[in-house]
């Protein structure tokens, strides 16, 4: 019988096929290989869309090699594309518009401001929402900074800290302002007057480039360095939700995130939070809720959004121990674990979309072979197999 087969899509980040996570790639093939499970690796470009095949990226565990061989489409797709500006997207569009009836893991979640509304209609979730507005003029930023001491701005698409600001509400009636700009360059803390904050601002284009306005969390540490924690929330192999693990990030000297690509550090998450909090039976009562928290919050979602398999949360959790959803990540990176010494939670984070895979298979078979019992009975003995791969795609 022949093996099931996965492919993950991916995008090139520029025109001369460079992968951002190979090295995870070849990883995940190795852990596929011991499941009995094949793999290879595939972007839009690489895709026939007249013969429906892939020339498609293969690695060779014993020899460490990459090479190019054309295959026909995967029994599943795992999806690992993230947001760019290029017309690399674009292929992206086209590759899901015309093959969106194939099986993939996950789908594309929606912009941050879409899942906040989302999350907003559940009155689980509410408490651990920050205020947020759509940033349609500069009134929804003083409305907010009448209302919080403390705000960052944040592009709806924007990922590993590109683009964002932090305002601060002082006592003397200033203002701070620092952020990183969209290259994730830091922009220094300066301290200016209401007046000159619509000047400051404008040459940001907030609503052409879309942004939100949240109310901020005090997450300085004593060092002076923001800190917050990254939860990956992944299905099993038996289909259900289960949190892979959480650990903390503290971000670098002068930052105003804490994410690893802008020189963030990762610790545990209980070493971080104990010094936080400074209190055990909290600390551990807190773990426990966020644990649920993040499960309850990838069921909800992929039930408002189809097919999900894992999701990234990023946690504020302030002094009094009370948990706050920053945002959510649908392509987490699994780096984190393995920075913070989580080893054992770094290999679980690599195989669990794997195991899940092989369980999403082996529905399917189910389902099939259900099917073709149920068309034996009606056609009289009539014989029916399992197609194998072919132009329409599917295996």
């Amino acid at each position: 019988m022949a093996k099931p087969v996965l492919g993950i899509l991916t995008l090139y980040l520029n025109d001369n096929g460079l992968l951002e996570e190979k090295s995870v790639y070849q990883k995940m093939i190795a852990a596929g290989l011991k499941l009995g499970l094949e793999m290879f690796v595939f972007t839009p470009q690489d895709v026939d869309y007249r013969q429906h095949r892939i020339h498609a990226l293969f690695y060779n565990t014993e020899t460490k090699t990459w090479s190019r061989k054309w295959t026909k489409f995967p029994h599943m797709i795992f999806d690992r594309c993230r947001i760019q500006r290029s017309r690399r997207f674009e292929q992206l569009k086209r590759f899901r518009s015309v093959y969106g009836h194939l099986t993939f893991l996950n789908r594309p979640l929606r912009n941050k401001w879409t899942v906040y509304r989302t999350l907003q209609k559940d009155v689980r979730f509410h408490p651990h929402l920050p205020a947020t507005r759509f940033y349609e003029s500069m009134r929804d930023v003083n409305e907010m900074l009448k209302k919080y001491p403390l705000l960052y701005l944040k592009p709806i698409n924007g990922t590993g800290g590109r683009g964002i600001l932090r305002i601060e509400r002082k006592s003397d009636g200033t203002l701070l302002i620092q952020g990183r700009d969209r290259n994730r360059r830091i922009i220094k803390p300066q301290r200016i007057s209401y007046t000159v904050l619509h000047a400051r601002l404008s040459t940001w284009n907030l609503k052409e480039q879309k942004y939100l306005v949240q109310q901020g969390i005090h997450l300085k540490l004593p060092n002076g360095r923001v800190h917050d924690y990254r939860m990956l929330v992944q299905k099993n192999g038996a289909g259900e939700w289960e949190m892979t693990g959480c650990a903390g990030r503290v971000g670098s000297r002068g930052s105003i995130t804490s994410n690893l690509h802008g020189g963030g550090e990762a610790v545990p998450m209980r070493t971080l939070l104990l010094k936080w909090i400074g209190d055990e039976a909290l600390a551990d009562s807190v773990q426990q809720q966020a644990k649920e928290l993040g499960e309850e919050i990838a069921a909800y979602l992929e039930k408002s959004y189809n097919e999900l398999c894992e999701l990234a949360l990023d946690l504020a959790i302030d002094r009094q121990g009370r948990i706050w959803l920053l945002e959510v990540n649908p392509k987490p990176a699994r780096e984190v674990f393995a920075k913070a010494g989580e080893k054992d939670t770094y290999r679980k984070a690599i195989i669990r979309p794997l195991e899940y895979a092989l369980w999403v298979y082996q529905e399917k078979r189910k389902r099939r072979q259900q099917s073709n019992k149920s068309a034996f009975l009606v056609d009289d003995g009539n014989d029916s197999t399992e197609a194998d791969a072919n132009v329409n795609p599917e295996r």
